[in-house]
């Protein structure tokens, strides 16, 4: 959703990288690729304005003209603006002192409000919640019933007394449902309304009259975010017609430039509270504007990360294998197939990767990310034996010819998996011994490998270091290598490390990812 704008932020700071005092001329022309940058990226001009107002005035202050880094400054002006822009801090449902809570969802009709209520309703479920689900869209065609497979899918129960297709008087099944879910004892009703192709005055009378019927404690708009600037008129005719309390962005996994997520929280004072960003009911998630800015600086988002891993993984599973990555030979390919399953569970490999920090530089190697490679290993590794799971080293050509026929593969695939899996077991015994070859700053599982070494211990490493290389006849050139040396050592007696430029994987490594 957000590369074309991730991309030009990216070059905009990186003309900024390598720059010790920033003048006021290089702080304009980067106010102006910002500006840019976003324009291009669909967010209201109304918006952009005060944002570049805001970076600009702080990068010609003291934090940066006294900063030790002034590009890593703006960096972090951006950033903190970022999240302002986007709403500050996560804003979290509002839940009722006696059940049940209402959550309304209103919108355009497309922008996927029926998936939403199943999604919504499995996030609550998952949650410790018992949702329930109304059908409320009585004009759209087969809209109840979508509702009823959404929610059959989710394992949510749907109040559905009218068939719709514009049959039925939805501000009554709005009002019932409330009786009926205290009834059944739902803690949560989320009511999914009807939605038109364009604002109408019908639209929001109707929506209004299921407001003041329920008094629900949350209305939630539920914005596309692939419809650009158009996004802050709605939600405004919508906040002006109906209001509403929180905003809900759908498909953020599509290919528009994101303008929308940018624009509503800062024009309308409402924040996006939860965001949609796939087809499956579990791509679902709280927004977190700290996170996001994050994402669009290319900067990663860990917490998301492992917030996934958390869900994916068993604890007790994950020691039991932690055990075994000690040792490096009793890794089998058993075990390696658990932790392919549990990666599928978390999901798209390249959505994964791109969690990370420093991967949006490579975006075109995580869309050649195929994600049917781990369906292959899969099918692979069940095509085996018990015994050659264990022991991969009695299979011998004709065993491995049986295994790409059963798998539907050709034999280099196995060859390959084979030789992938056993470099992955030799980096797990050397991380195991303490430490990955040709790795430096890696410390491994074992004794001794976690110890830290110590900040007088890493200057007076760095000062032998220093002392074996050969000393420059040039005078001057001699005087700036032991300018750099004691750079150097000060930065090791501060327990800074210091990362080779030219720095690549280890053969360990690049084996092992194929």
């Amino acid at each position: 959703m957000f590369d074309t704008l991730s991309d030009r932020l990216a070059a905009t700071f990186k003309s900024l990288r390598g720059k010790g005092r920033l003048s006021e001329e290089d702080i304009d022309a980067t106010c102006r690729e910002i500006r840019i940058a976003l324009l291009e990226a669909d967010v209201a001009l109304a918006a952009v304005r005060p944002f570049v107002a805001a970076v600009k005035e702080r990068a010609l202050g003291a934090e940066v003209s006294q900063a030790l880094n002034p590009a890593q400054q703006v960096i972090k002006i951006v950033n903190e603006e970022l999240i302002k822009i986007l709403g500050g801090e996560t804003r979290r449902l509002r839940f009722a002192k006696q059940p049940p809570t209402v959550i309304m969802l209103a919108g355009l009709q497309g922008a996927g409000k029926t998936t939403l209520a199943g999604k919504l309703g499995r996030w609550l479920k998952s949650n410790g919640h018992a949702p329930m689900l109304v059908a409320a869209d009585l004009q759209r065609p087969n809209a109840v019933t979508q509702l009823q497979v959404v929610g059959e899918r989710a394992g949510v129960p749907v109040y559905a007394p009218e068939p719709g297709n514009g049959v039925g008087d939805p501000v009554k099944v709005a009002r019932d449902s409330i009786e009926y879910a205290r009834a059944k004892q739902h803690d949560v009703v989320v009511i999914d309304t009807a939605g038109r192709l364009g604002i109408d005055e019908e639209l929001m009378r109707q929506a209004a009259d299921i407001r003041d019927a329920v008094g629900p404690q949350e209305i939630l708009f539920v914005l596309d975010a692939m419809i650009g600037q158009d996004a802050v008129t709605t939600a405004q005719a919508f906040l002006d017609g109906v209001g509403f309390d929180g905003v809900v962005l759908t498909k953020l996994d599509g290919d528009a430039r994101g303008g929308a997520a940018l624009s509503v929280a800062q024009l309308t004072g409402r924040q996006v509270m939860f965001a949609s960003n796939g087809e499956k009911l579990d791509d679902f998630d709280v927004f977190h504007p700290d996170r996001m800015a994050s994402r669009i600086l290319g900067m990663g988002d860990m917490l998301s990360l492992i917030e996934q891993a958390e869900k994916a993984f068993d604890a007790q599973q994950a020691e039991e294998m932690a055990k075994k990555l000690m040792g490096g030979d009793s890794f089998t390919l058993d075990d390696f197939l658990v932790q392919m399953e549990q990666i599928r569970k978390m999901g798209s490999l390249s959505k994964i990767m791109g969690m990370l920090p420093g991967m949006g530089e490579m975006k075109q190697q995580l869309n050649q990310v195929d994600d049917k490679e781990i369906d292959r290993v899969q099918a692979i590794i069940r095509s085996m034996t018990p015994q050659e799971r264990r022991d991969p080293k009695i299979l011998n050509g004709s065993r491995r010819a049986r295994i790409a026929r059963g798998s539907g593969v050709h034999v280099s695939a196995v060859n390959n998996l084979l030789e992938r899996f056993t470099e992955a077991q030799k980096m797990m015994k050397s991380m195991g011994r303490g430490g990955i070859p040709g790795l430096p700053g890696m410390p491994g599982f074992g004794a001794g490998g976690g110890r830290r070494m110590s900040a007088k211990a890493k200057a007076n490493a760095q000062a032998a270091r220093s002392k074996n290389k050969s000393r420059s006849g040039n005078p001057a050139k001699r005087k700036a290598e032991e300018a750099a040396k004691a750079e150097r050592a000060a930065a090791a007696a501060n327990g800074a490390a210091e990362v080779p430029q030219n720095f690549e994987l280890p053969d360990e490594f690049k084996k092992m990812l194929g």
